[in-house]
């Protein structure tokens, strides 16, 4: 019998092509010919679940998980058929599996959205309650904690992890010297780390068997690459960038770098270090032994700066040509998937961390007839749906469908419990206790929507629930860097929680909060 949860009722551990004969109990009555028979009963019930055409490779399938870094809902063109930024990769992304309208990041910034990734948790039960980390940040994830790495690795998968981590890690500090916990670091404590000294409980301490790329955000220190718990090149110089290419004035926090770095360098790097990953595994993914890649892009976030070869590209702005550069990276990853004849049985899922930034310039790109946010309220940090409602495509060909579009519900967190689901496994109790599957959503298998609810948080530590239609925000204004902003514009006349209608309002102009108390005090 199978519980709610997919698993046998009586926890018995044996799995015949991801479904689960049961062997917890000893049956008196049963005869050795009829435990012989268990594996081909089992195979047998699997054709007819799941169909002739899936074999035991689509049962224990490859996952990637690419996060874009600031980029906002309309900036695919499969969510905003008006958008005015070519991205023909994430299209055939959603023409080719299921695209999500109603995802969304755990936090309206990097670090928080990102610890939910990994730990299939919201943030704010860590004890970072508001902001984001530094590049120098002592690491957030709790010692002993699952993460969704190592939940695979255990489970026989070759775990990696290619890209911006900004989720802290131990740096040796030079004699008497500290940085801030969690805080970005302030300027005159940049070189109060040795560089030179190994990285203790990093990416490979969670679960991860192989690391390449940046500690945190691409305009924060240091600028240098990693690879598992060393630096690359250590930092000898102070350095800092445009924060858009080919503008001066506004430039990324100055601090330590590795001779011959360049931000402009990062994107074309993480491509390249993401499909010589995929190459290597191929062969022995083919024969099943499956891998998880988590390629957490540092693009199109700040330090704004698309390659020779991109700018000027999209003829709208430098951030719509980034938008063009890391859509074809994903082209990169989709090629080598098809060259390694293992786009089949790998399923590919691309958001991103949260809305677009203000520093993409609004004004430039709406000028050009292009809105990041499509029809949502607000953009990066806010509480309102601009700030964490994210573009969200997932292709699996040997199991998802193609071609459709879902409103279930999703958050960013509940990549745990569906990569759980699809192996036919149970995550402990003490585990991603935010995680919810979202597996029958994306193959289509009857089975109903199990999420209910998703809360929100915004920048300075604002919460938010949706359910259903209602969205209840506890406070008067964004919570983040859009108008009404807290600490900076008067919220005075403004009533203290506001409510609104998602059906009929999702650009979140009508607060009906005092029309419906009952609603208010339900969802508080």
């Amino acid at each position: 019998p199978r519980s709610s949860a997919g698993g046998c009722r009586w926890g018995c551990g044996e799995t015949v092509l991801g479904l689960r004969p049961c062997g917890a109990l000893d049956f008196p009555d049963l005869n050795q010919r009829e435990l012989q028979m268990r594996p081909l009963i089992s195979a047998i019930l699997a054709v007819l679940v799941f169909g002739p055409g899936v074999g035991a490779g689509a049962e224990r399938p490859n996952f990637i998980f690419i996060l874009a870094d600031d980029l906002g809902y309309g900036d695919v063109g499969a969510c905003n058929p008006a958008g005015k930024i070519k991205t023909p990769h994430l299209d055939r992304l959603a023409r080719e599996g299921v695209l999500f309208t109603d995802a969304h990041s755990g936090s309206a910034v990097c670090t928080p959205t990102r610890y939910g990734v990994v730990t299939g948790r919201y943030c704010w039960r860590s004890p970072l309650q508001k902001s984001v980390l530094g590049g120098l940040s002592p690491r957030l994830i709790e010692a002993g904690r699952m993460t969704v790495a190592s939940f695979l690795k255990e489970r026989g998968y070759h775990t990696a992890c290619v890209g911006k981590w900004h989720l802290g890690m131990d740096w040796v500090k030079r004699e008497g010297k500290g940085v801030a916990e969690l805080a970005i670091e302030a300027q005159d404590q940049v070189w109060n780390v040795d560089f030179s000294k190994p990285i203790r409980n990093g990416p490979n301490s969670v679960g991860f068997d192989y690391y390449f790329g940046i500690s945190a955000s691409l305009d924060m220190v240091p600028y240098t690459l990693i690879e598992n718990d060393r630096v690359t090149v250590v930092p000898t110089k102070d350095a800092d960038f445009p924060m858009t290419a080919g503008e001066e004035g506004k430039r990324t926090r100055r601090g330590p770098a590795a001779e011959g770095f360049d931000a402009v360098d990062v994107l074309p790097t993480l491509r390249a270090k993401a499909v010589e990953y995929i190459d290597a595994r191929a062969a022995e993914a083919r024969s099943g032994k499956p891998f998880f890649l988590y390629l957490p892009l540092a693009s199109p976030h700040t330090p704004i700066v698309p390659s020779k070869g991109w700018l000027g590209r999209s003829g709208l702005s430098p951030y719509a040509d980034f938008v063009m550069e890391t859509d074809a990276a994903v082209g990169g990853v989709l090629e080598a998937l098809e060259r390694g004849g293992i786009a089949r049985d790998t399923l590919v899922i691309f958001t991103s961390d949260n809305g677009c930034s203000p520093m993409a310039n609004f004004d430039e790109l709406l000028a050009g007839g292009h809105n990041p946010s499509h029809v949502f309220r607000g953009h990066k940090a806010d509480i309102y749906d601009g700030g964490h409602r994210v573009p969200f495509l997932a292709r699996w060909p040997a199991r998802a469908r193609a071609g459709e579009t879902s409103a279930h519900p999703v958050c960013l967190t509940d990549l745990m419990a569906t990569c759980a689901d699809i192996l036919g496994e149970r995550l402990p109790d003490d585990a991603g206790e935010d995680s919810f599957s979202f597996a029958g959503a994306l193959t289509g298998d009857g089975k109903g929507p199990v999420r209910e609810s998703i809360v929100h948080h915004s920048i300075n530590g604002s919460f938010a629930i949706r359910e259903g239609r209602w969205k209840l925000e506890l406070c008067p204004g964004s919570g983040g860097w859009s108008q009404p902003r807290p600490g900076k514009d008067d919220a005075s006349h403004l009533p203290a929680v506001q409510l609104y209608d998602m059906q009929s309002d999702v650009g979140e102009t009508r607060n009906l909060e005092s029309r419906h108390p009952e609603e208010v005090g339900r969802l508080t």
